[in-house]
């Protein structure tokens, strides 16, 4: 199977299931919702919107099958109109007493949203790559993939067939990998990152190789040629895109494998290092300490302090393969 270095990123980071809602909407209507502390999507399973975001200087049109995404802590209104005054989010599921709710005759808007609660650790790696704030609109190329999303998101939540609850975690997987796939795809220049390098079709054959067999010792004229360029050019071209040279990619790709590697108190440092392709434990520690701030024990303490559980007894897969998010939404049927 080709290593694909999307997923293994998107794995390393650990998507958890979270308590997500929707409500159904008719005649004047705004809610507010609060900053969140985690990347929040939402979309627009029926009628339409106004959208405004903290920080941004305009609202936004929401339209049937437009998807949102908020990877920012900014408060956001939904509303019918601009003039009606918002009412809390909060105070309305929390009078509801469940995850959905309806205002007024709920006749003629329908909203579901949820959340992603990436690992506190790897986490970062997918929050330092996006933007605030994600738009992708139902007139998009990916509009058909959206639009079937979300028709079964709200099919499977309205007839509680046997399995509902995972077919709803699958398909809730899948609609995040599309918002990314879609943002990759239609937002332009993307500003230097692994996001942007993971696009570039030119770098592509060194990013596998180097996802593909992290511990091995790659050099720069393999992964160029791999590529089909000078050492120069592939060098040139590869730090303008990713944001950082290809070997100190691929040392800070095997730092986040370490970190994950480390969650194990059962696994020995030296068994750490080896696996990633250091001949020595200190080798290994100082490689470790320049990019992280700490030695590999400091760290494995500060996880231990912090009470954080045993993450795994290996290092991730880097063989690519389907990311593990199991995403639960709660969805409303249309009326």
């Amino acid at each position: 199977m080709t290593t694909d270095p999307f997923s293994d990123i998107l794995k390393l980071t650990q998507a958890r299931s979270l308590v997500t809602g929707g409500f159904t909407a008719g005649g004047p209507w705004a809610v507010r919702f609060p900053a969140p502390d985690k990347i929040k999507f939402f979309a627009v399973v029926k009628g339409k919107c106004w959208v405004r975001l903290e920080g941004e200087p305009e609202p936004v049109r929401f339209e049937t099958g437009d998807v949102g995404l908020l990877s920012a802590p900014r408060w956001s209104i939904l509303s019918s109109d601009l003039e009606t005054e918002p009412i809390e989010a909060m105070d309305i599921f929390s009078r509801a007493g469940r995850s959905t709710t309806q205002l007024a005759n709920g006749n003629e808007f329908a909203h579901v949203g949820g959340h992603v609660l990436l690992d506190p650790v790897s986490g970062p790696l997918l929050l330092d790559v996006l933007p605030p704030w994600i738009h992708i609109k139902a007139a998009s190329p990916q509009a058909a993939v959206f639009s079937w999303l979300l028709d079964r998101l709200v099919e499977e939540r309205a007839a509680g067939q046997p399995g509902s609850q995972l077919a709803s975690a699958q398909l809730s997987q899948l609609l995040f990998i599309e918002i990314l796939r879609a943002h990759v795809a239609s937002s332009g220049p993307l500003n230097a990152g692994w996001l942007r390098a993971l696009s570039d079709a030119r770098i592509a054959p060194a990013l596998r190789l180097m996802h593909e067999s992290p511990a091995r010792s790659w050099h720069l004229e393999d992964l160029a040629h791999a590529c089909a360029m000078s050492r120069t050019t592939f060098a040139s071209h590869f730090k303008a895109v990713a944001g950082v040279a290809p070997l100190t990619y691929l040392t800070n790709w095997r730092m986040r494998l370490a970190e994950r590697a480390l969650g194990d108190d059962a696994t020995p440092v030296s068994v750490v290092a080896q696996t990633l392709g250091y001949a020595s434990e200190s080798a290994f520690s100082h490689a470790f300490k320049r990019i992280t701030g700490r030695s590999p024990k400091a760290y494995r303490t500060a996880l231990r302090l912090a009470g954080r559980p045993t993450i795994g007894r290996d290092l991730p897969s880097t063989s690519g393969g389907a990311i593990d998010l199991t995403l639960a939404v709660e969805t409303l049927q249309q009326d």
